[in-house]
């Protein structure tokens, strides 16, 4: 993939390449009903919303770190052991937004929320790969994503 086809890929709109049907979870869903939601649908994260707007967002990591090493049941609710630090983009945001945000802040996967701060979708890195045909282009992106290092600001 040359430069002039991921720079077109990364003025894509996040709306364009998100996971629009996203299962969701309140604060009071418990951990056994996320870690279901989890193992059911193949994922590592779970938003959180109350009243539509993003409120948190739980991970695979967070019930292992925040729930099951305190000795929590699993009857306890999500919104105890839940990120409520959210890093988010706007559905009209450029991709380009998403891929940064992931490397800035070490993450795997982005909500998406509408100026109302509702939940509209997700971006994972899968995502991204998916937008991407070159397979060294999509390694080394992935790569540098997980690794934290800044392909943007390569000379």
């Amino acid at each position: 993939m040359g430069e002039n086809s991921f720079a077109e890929n990364a003025r894509r709109r996040c709306r364009e390449i998100m996971t629009k049907n996203v299962q969701t979870a309140t604060r009071a869903t418990t951990l056994q009903e996320v870690a279901v939601f989890m193992r059911d649908g193949d994922m590592g994260v779970v938003p959180v919303v109350e009243n539509k707007k993003l409120v948190g967002i739980v991970t695979d990591r967070d019930i292992v770190v925040r729930a099951v090493a305190e000795g929590k049941d699993a009857a306890t609710p999500i919104g105890d052991v839940m990120t409520t630090e959210i890093f988010s983009v706007g559905s009209d945001d450029y991709a380009f937004e998403a891929i940064r945000l992931m490397g800035d802040r070490q993450v795997r996967r982005i909500p998406v929320v509408n100026e109302q701060g509702e939940l509209a979708g997700i971006i994972a890195m899968a995502d991204i790969a998916l937008e991407m045909e070159d397979e060294r282009e999509i390694a080394e992106t992935l790569e540098e994503i997980s690794s934290g290092a800044s392909f943007w600001k390569k000379g």
